[in-house]
């Protein structure tokens, strides 16, 4: 399989174009910069100095190249199709990426020529969601400016190893692990197929490489545990490891020899983020398994869905917050931790921001963990399924308020295309049991809302410094939700790929789906998808706007722009624009900062389901905007193998 640039073709064409086109001259006046990390900068934030792309001129935009990675999996040879949800990073003129299989690719980020590649040669056959979010670099400080491997690509696998590549020519460093190669199943224990990797790209702290990992959903209780760990980035030593117990716990006794790290804890599958300043790591943790029942954690869920403070020199806590107590939703949080100058009275706070499942932003003091808006502990629903018990009350915050309805969904609520679809949507509202955000999960069935994948993912925010503005899309499809006591469990529910999950060794196991009508449309009314604006100072939501159509979801005249389910997230430029594509609809899209406006949107050959980023690496170069378009699986979205760079003519 070898993957071929179709850009001489295409440069060719964008030429034609140019010449026969009344656009006006490129402003090459203003600033040149990379991408350096998954969230542009490792803070996070999402943010472009880059001004050549303005709000006059987005509507000339024109696709300057498309490479295809030749990797795209339908479903026949795996558990589901791919997804390609990676954002590029781009240092000096190359791009590096990675694939939906790991392979790591560099290219000219100009014209999408191909310089090199490194297969890993990972096994997909019995992995769930073919996903790689990225890839990162370092650079070694004291190695000479010639030397191999003085400048590399970090990657981590689906078949969890970490590996080292030469920037420059895509070979593993050998002196980095084993022959390049770190192996990250070290110390987990037993594992089943798949249901451990790494599918985020790992933070860079000075010369540590740090990563978290993938573990499957709901599988059992005493999944891998969700270890974070540190490693040399010169040799692949460890150097740290934190093991998300609580504190005083006891050491490991009895354990297997090949297990070092308790089981069944929350893990960091979402990105990392680094504060170099005062060296923190800050990660943001899932559920302690199963997730939707915790009768038998016994506290191992102190850390579950929080962002916690590694100190980057020995792994150690200097702070946690936890977003959700006793989380037996699935509101484990999904996106990277947002760096952010708060303004204040006396000039600023460092802060982050942390955007949720459930809907709600939190800014916090990055330095302490302190919120920087008034946090209440509210009373939410009870009647935890027998054998648990729930916390009596939910953390929000008084500001911004939830970018994702909070009350229950009632049957008179329901959506419909026709009466009939919307008839058959009031029914399945009215079978479950719903009464808000934290409905617990029963055996009668529950209605969750948010659903399973937000509010918000792991598309994370784009931040705005100049304007004070953050922007964050999120979902808004209610999810059915039932726990089935283990007598009533079947073989067929146990080999179910889609729809059940086990949970072994609790005593339920589960029915989770989406709620559709008939038709396949949210049950919940529209918008489906949003984009959101928050006034940062004020904690005021700005504008809120439907994020998509029905374009590629219905036939032909019912295209409506009534907000659509998304995964991906968005980015910012300096020149006051939103670029985001995300959506079930195959397009990019820009948007006014300030106004929440459309005004424009470019066509994509595929699923546009991962972060866009943008580049200018040379004086008298090109913006280009850069979105992996290969769809997501689990979406149901248009699949394929296309990168996709747009500039101005």
């Amino acid at each position: 399989m070898m993957p071929v640039a179709r850009s001489a073709a295409l440069a060719l064409g964008a030429a034609a174009l140019a010449a026969c086109s009344n656009a006006p001259e490129l402003d090459f006046s203003g600033p040149t910069a990379g991408w350096e990390a998954y969230g542009s900068s490792p803070g996070g934030g999402r943010y472009s100095p880059l001004t050549q792309i303005t709000a006059e001129n987005v509507g000339d935009l024109e696709i300057a190249w498309v490479y295809h990675t030749g990797d795209y999996e339908d479903g026949t040879n795996a558990l589901g199709p791919s997804s390609f949800q990676v954002t590029p990073i781009v240092i000096d003129d190359t791009m590096y990426l990675c694939t939906s299989t790991n392979r790591v690719i560099a290219l000219d980020s100009e014209t999408g020529e191909e310089r090199w590649t490194f297969d890993p040669v990972v096994d997909t056959s019995m992995i769930y969601t073919q996903n790689c979010r990225g890839v990162s670099v370092w650079t070694d400080p004291e190695a000479p400016a010639s030397a191999a491997c003085r400048m590399r690509i970090l990657t981590a696998t689906l078949d969890a190893r970490l590996i080292a590549l030469d920037a420059v020519t895509g070979l593993p460093c050998p002196e980095f692990g084993k022959a390049g190669t770190v192996d990250l199943a070290d110390g987990i224990g037993e594992r089943d197929p798949g249901e451990y990797g790494v599918t985020s790209p790992p933070a860079i702290v000075d010369d540590l490489v740090v990563t978290g990992s993938m573990v499957l959903d709901n599988r059992r209780i005493d999944s891998p545990g969700g270890v974070v760990r540190a490693y040399d980035a010169r040799s692949g030593a460890l150097r740290w490891s934190w093991d998300p117990v609580p504190p005083d716990t006891p050491a490991l006794r009895d354990a297997p020899p090949d297990v070092r790290y308790r089981r069944g804890t929350a893990n960091v599958w979402s990105p990392l983020a680094v504060d170099r300043e005062r060296m923190l790591v800050f990660a943001p943790t899932g559920n302690t398994s199963p997730d939707y029942y915790g009768g038998e954690r016994y506290g191992l869920d102190y850390y579950s869905s929080s962002v916690v403070a590694l100190d980057a020199r020995n792994g150690e806590v200097q702070w946690h917050f936890q977003t959700v107590h006793h989380d037996v939703w699935d509101y484990d949080v999904p996106s990277q931790p947002t760096l952010l100058d708060f303004p204040d009275r006396n000039g600023s706070i460092p802060a982050i921001a942390q955007t949720t499942k459930v809907g709600t932003v939190f800014f916090l003091d990055r330095r302490t963990g302190e919120p920087i808006f008034p946090v209440e502990e509210r009373p939410v629903p009870q009647g935890a399924a027998p054998g648990d018990v729930l916390s009596p009350t939910q953390p929000y915050p008084v500001a911004p308020p939830p970018i994702h309805p909070q009350e229950p969904l009632r049957p008179e609520d329901a959506f419909g295309f026709t009466p009939w679809d919307r008839a058959k949507c009031r029914d399945a509202i009215a079978e479950l049991r719903s009464d808000g955000a934290f409905t617990p999960p029963s055996i009668q069935g529950t209605l969750q809302y948010p659903g399973m994948v937000g509010g918000a993912n792991w598309g994370s925010p784009a931040i705005d410094p100049e304007r004070g503005i953050m922007v964050i899309n999120t979902m808004r499809v209610a999810t059915r939700i039932r726990l089935i006591p283990r007598a009533g469990w079947t073989e067929e529910m146990d080999t179910a790929q889609y729809g059940f999950e086990p949970q072994r060794g609790s005593p339920y196991g589960l029915e989770r789906i989406p709620l559709m009508s008939p038709f396949g449309a949210p049950c919940n009314p529209p918008p489906w998808g949003t984009l959101v604006a928050i006034d940062i100072a004020k904690g005021e939501i700005l504008w809120d706007v439907p994020l998509g159509s029905t374009r590629d979801l219905a036939p032909f005249p019912l295209w409506f722009d009534m907000g659509v389910p998304n995964k991906g997230g968005p980015m910012v430029t300096a020149s006051g624009l939103i670029f985001i594509a995300a959506t079930s609809d195959d397009f990019l899209r820009a948007f006014h900062t300030e106004t929440g406006e459309e005004l424009w949107k470019g066509r994509l050959p595929a699923g546009g389901q991962a972060g866009v980023m943008s580049y200018r690496v040379r004086r008298d170069g090109r913006q280009y905007l850069a979105i992996a378009a290969g769809g997501h699986g689990l979406l149901g979205t248009n699949g394929g193998d296309s990168l996709v760079a747009f500039a101005l003519p």
